[in-house]
């Protein structure tokens, strides 16, 4: 029962430490990384301990255990890929997108809604004039997430 502790908190840092650091563990071109061993590795652990907490034989745990973690290790890559490959990274301009002050903006803070396909919630905003609530806006410099807007001329 030990043997299956221990492995299950060393998966648990493994996958923690990859978390927080980065997959800093990345075996045979990315077939195994830090992340998908430390869930496999917590698996194992997990299952050894409950087909031993149920009564069965150690030798019925260790291949029940082998199994989950295989499993674990190729559903998290696969995942883990097809997340990597759904990033777009490609940055996306707001300048001369049009929306609404959502709560008032000045020189130092603010929000708005944009109406851009984009944008499904307000962005942080600011202007060299006080600008109120409910008034339609126009995105004039885009600073990462903080966009500058100006009222829309009438």
């Amino acid at each position: 029962m030990l043997v299956f502790i221990i492995i299950g908190l060393l998966g648990l840092a493994i996958a923690v430490a990859s978390l927080v650091f980065g997959d800093f563990l990345d075996l045979a071109d990315g077939a195994l990384s830090g992340t998908s061993l430390g869930a496999g590795g917590m698996l194992f652990g997990a299952t050894g301990m409950v087909v031993l907490s149920s009564g069965l034989e150690p030798w019925v745990a260790y291949p029940a255990g082998l199994v989950v973690a295989i499993l674990v290790i190729v559903l998290v890559n696969v995942l883990l890929k097809r997340l990597k490959a759904g990033d777009d990274g490609a940055p996306v301009s707001l300048v001369g997108a049009q929306g609404s002050v959502t709560s008032d903006v000045d020189r130092g803070h603010g929000e708005v809604s944009l109406d851009a396909v984009t944008e499904l919630e307000t962005r942080l905003a600011f202007s060299d004039e006080p600008i109120e609530h409910g008034t339609r806006i126009v995105v004039v410099e885009q600073h990462g997430a903080r966009v500058k807007v100006e009222p829309v001329p009438r």
